[in-house]
């Protein structure tokens, strides 16, 4: 059983979803293999919110060089979690603005 922790990794703190962060939309990295349910369940656990829903995006790894050789980034999940209108804002992404 994964709980909360293990789905939700971390905030995705960038200049683009910072500006979502205005419209309650909040993006999250979270497990490669977390559907949108459980993405929805342990953010309102986490944070005590409502979620509307939920939009997954799945990350492709980028080529990197370390001088002749070369390789990929790790892949990852992305995730955008759009809340409910009368719910309250998380309060991690309100000091950040």
């Amino acid at each position: 059983m994964k709980t909360s922790y293990d789905i939700i990794l971390k905030p995705i703190i960038t200049e683009e979803s910072m500006t979502g962060a205005m419209l309650k939309k909040y993006t999250f990295k979270v497990a490669k293999d977390a559907n949108k349910i459980e993405i929805a369940k342990a953010v309102e656990e986490l944070f005590k919110v409502k979620v509307e829903k939920v939009n997954t995006i799945n990350v492709r790894g980028h080529l990197r060089r370390q001088g002749r050789f070369e390789g990929y980034t790790p892949s990852w999940k992305k995730a955008i979690v759009t809340l409910t209108e009368d719910s309250k804002t998380i309060e991690f992404f309100d000091g950040m603005m």
